[in-house]
């Protein structure tokens, strides 16, 4: 089989061991690219759902059967855990079958830019919504995601291609702009003043990439709603993939071009 060649490629929030995991599409992804670095960035084993709601199909093993594999044929393979599979951050700094645990990276791309990498649940701090409204939005979150997997599953019998319906919700509702806006910010600012280009993370289930006065940042986005996947080519561009039976090309960013204030969000 002939694969995409990249030099690195940025994935997280798989969720494997939910229900509304798209593992499937993640997998096709994988075995149709080749790259030099695989960042797994946070939430890629939901170890908090699989605690409370054991729930594993053949499709997710194989998902960490194609990470190993890929690991073994000499890509290097670090995996951040997120909030999700925290558990894993005692190991950091241990290997495990080829792939690297660490708890954060530093990525110097092709162009030099050099990107922070991380899961991004380190910036949930910096709003002051009180615990039942973070509770209520974690229910909600819940029932898009269970909604969104019904719709899908219908439209597949009809014949249909996937469409991510969470994204309309999120693009629609004030407060939920709000957030990502707000989340966003807080990301760029730490990143300026670490001394970054940029920061690549996810966690908020919203790939993007926007230029945040002068710094960059990156949201590779999920496979639970809206299969994307960051890619770096081998000039140092950066490019969002949605990754369905519709694969198209949601964000491209290149050091000579200028990056607008808001460029198109996963869909």
């Amino acid at each position: 089989m002939t694969r995409t060649m990249f030099r690195s490629v940025f994935i997280s929030d798989v969720h494997l061991g939910l229900a509304d995991c798209q593992a499937g599409y993640l997998l096709d992804f994988l075995r149709s690219a080749q790259c030099e670095r695989l960042y797994l960035v946070g939430d890629i084993v939901d170890l908090e759902n699989l605690e409370k709601q054991p729930y594993w199909r053949d499709e997710h093993g194989a998902v960490l059967a194609e990470i190993f594999a890929i690991a073994a044929r000499g890509t290097k393979v670090t995996y951040i855990p997120g909030n999700h599979d925290a558990a894993l951050r005692r190991f950091a700094g241990q290997r495990f079958g080829g792939v690297e645990i660490a708890l954060n990276a530093v990525h110097v791309a092709a162009d030099g830019r050099r990107y922070r990498v991380s899961h991004g649940d380190e910036f949930d701090g910096g709003h002051d919504a009180p615990a039942w409204l973070l509770k209520l939005g974690d229910a909600l979150q819940g029932f898009i995601c269970s909604a969104s997997r019904r719709f899908n599953a219908l439209r597949r019998r009809l014949g249909l291609d996937y469409l991510p319906l969470s994204i309309r919700i999120k693009q629609t509702i004030g407060r939920a702009r709000r957030f990502i806006e707000d989340f966003e910010r807080r990301v760029a600012e730490q990143a300026r003043h670490d001394g970054f280009d940029g920061q690549i993370c996810g966690h908020i289930h919203y790939g993007r990439i926007v230029d945040r006065g002068g710094v960059l940042y990156v949201n590779d986005g999920d496979w639970v709603e809206h299969c994307t996947a960051l890619v770096e080519h081998h000039d140092g561009a950066l490019e969002l993939l949605h990754w369905t039976e519709q694969r198209r090309s949601i964000a491209l960013c290149r050091a000579e071009m200028p990056v607008p204030e808001a460029l198109p969000a996963a869909a």
